[in-house]
């Protein structure tokens, strides 16, 4: 859309001939007509003529795009789905449009994040309902996306885009410079960005507001960022890396901290809440038995191992890799920007795998080095090259194993050239684990489940955390996943949260 609104715009320059004239007049005619004003700010701003009917378009067209990407909606418990939708209507409710159509939906994803769409669609995944503790947390987050979607964000998102990009159209033609066109560009863009952080804490201030209005602890929101960030340098470290732990959660998207939420709660100018909804004990008992981690569709990652159920595979990822899985591929993030990404080659693969190597993945590549291999049994064939990439120059090692048949499986390792020596057996071992599983291999393959235990006389954070199906940082994974610390006093009756197989 912003695309054809630029190519408008220099058809319209094209008939002036005072160029000067010409950017007047873009610049202040959009900006004459299409504003919005937002019932739960109060504030008037360019819309770009984002109409609500085009919002709930968007919305719709998208809708169906973010379940297919998200591994589809959380079917399993019924029940759960309908907690989620009653608790966020009901905050809704609260709000300034409380006759606002919102679809609420919880994703079938691991990953912990939350976010909304123009037209009202709020979407929560069952991987952030696995860290929450309670249910004022959860409220939080929801109140936060719905204060997004009050204050119409998406279309003064949309407007502060399509201004910057007419201006940027502008300046290029007034100035003859294209260089000029692209500075003002990153500078539009960076204001967009910028802008967006106040979008976030004015989400806040409506988030609190929804909050309190509904009966909720407001600091629940705080809770759950604090929550958040715990589980990102836990993340971090696991992977080897802890010094970049933003790169493990939504923070990056949703620049928040427990601090900002405290800021937010004192300038809403909300009346305090007497007995405040926290509701612990309701919340543990909706999410008791809920899946954790990958779900048994997309195969399962334990430790530096990969396995697929019904795929019946397995592989092992070198040491100090984080292995991200996802609905159509495996990646392994190693240090030094070593990456492993394994996929399906698509469709049905006949004929010599190194033919399919040089003239089919490969084919505008030159490969070196292309060789027939066996792995397992299996057939397979390999080659390297070099690209150039955004990054710099990058080795890529390709590998194609024929599994059964017509189908085949494949890796692509990449490292910086001056660290490919230093993978080349990590890799080589990689390779060589891939393997098929029996059925009996394949059967006694479980999902992870949230398992809500109670405390009991002689239970102790140590006995517990060995209670946890993980090979490592058990008694860590515990902590965060409870927002407990190792000086934390369980008290008989407590209930916490567990993970089981």
């Amino acid at each position: 859309m912003n695309k054809q609104r630029e190519l408008m715009t220099m058809a319209t320059l094209s008939r002036f001939k005072t160029p000067l004239l010409a950017l007047a007049l873009i610049s202040s005619g959009p900006l004459l007509s299409g504003c919005s004003t937002s019932e739960a700010t109060g504030r008037t701003f360019f819309n770009g003529g984002l109409t609500p009917a085009q919002e709930q378009k968007v919305g719709a067209t998208e809708h169906v795009k973010i379940i297919k990407e998200f591994g589809g909606t959380y079917d399993e418990d019924p029940a759960l789905t309908n907690y989620i939708n009653s608790l966020g209507n009901f905050l809704a409710k609260t709000s300034e449009t409380p006759n606002q159509k919102f679809t609420f939906t919880l994703l079938d994803s691991p990953v912990v994040n939350a976010f909304a769409l123009p037209g009202g669609y709020v979407y929560t995944t069952r991987g952030l309902l696995a860290l929450a503790n309670d249910e004022a947390e959860v409220a939080g987050v929801i109140a936060h996306e719905i204060g997004h979607v009050t204050a119409k964000h998406s279309a003064e998102r949309y407007g502060s885009t399509l201004t910057a990009n007419i201006l940027a159209a502008g300046v290029g033609i007034l100035t003859g410079s294209g260089q000029a066109a692209q500075a003002v560009g990153t500078a539009g863009a960076v204001a967009v960005k910028s802008f967006s952080r106040d979008q976030e804490f004015e989400a806040d201030l409506l988030g609190v507001r929804y909050l309190s209005r509904g009966g909720f602890d407001p600091n629940g929101m705080g809770d759950f960022l604090s929550q958040l960030q715990a589980s990102s340098r836990l993340d971090a470290e696991i992977a080897g890396d802890p010094g970049r732990a933003d790169q493990f959660n939504i923070m990056q998207t949703h620049p928040r901290t427990a601090d900002r939420i405290q800021r937010a709660i004192q300038q809403a100018g909300t009346k305090t809440v007497n007995n405040p909804i926290i509701g612990r004990d309701v919340y543990l008992k909706k999410i008791d038995g809920m899946l954790y981690g990958d779900d048994p569709s997309q195969g399962y990652i334990r430790g530096q191992r990969f396995s697929h159920p019904e795929l019946k595979l397995t592989f092992t990822a070198p040491k100090n890799f984080r292995l991200i899985n996802s609905k159509t591929k495996v990646a392994a993030v190693g240090p030094e920007d070593s990456l492993i990404i394994f996929d399906g080659a698509k469709g049905e693969v006949s004929g010599s795998l190194k033919s399919y190597l040089t003239n089919v993945w490969a084919k505008k590549i030159s490969l070196k080095g292309v060789e027939k291999i066996t792995i397992n049994g299996m057939e397979a064939a390999t080659g390297s090259t070099q690209i150039n990439t955004r990054n710099g120059k990058r080795d890529f090692r390709l590998i194609a194993i024929r599994y059964a048949g017509n189908k085949v499986y494949r890796f692509t390792f990449i490292t910086d050239p001056g660290q490919t020596n230093r993978f080349s057996e990590d890799f080589r071992r990689t390779t060589y684990s891939f393997k098929k599983l029996s059925n009996a291999e394949a059967a006694k393959l479980k999902p992870y489940r949230i398992k809500i235990h109670t405390i009991r006389s002689g239970d102790t954070l140590t006995n517990l955390a060995q209670k946890m199906p993980f090979a490592d940082f058990k008694l860590e994974r515990l902590l965060v996943l409870n927002g407990l610390t190792k000086n934390s006093k369980l008290v008989r009756g407590q209930k916490i949260k567990l993970v089981t197989e």
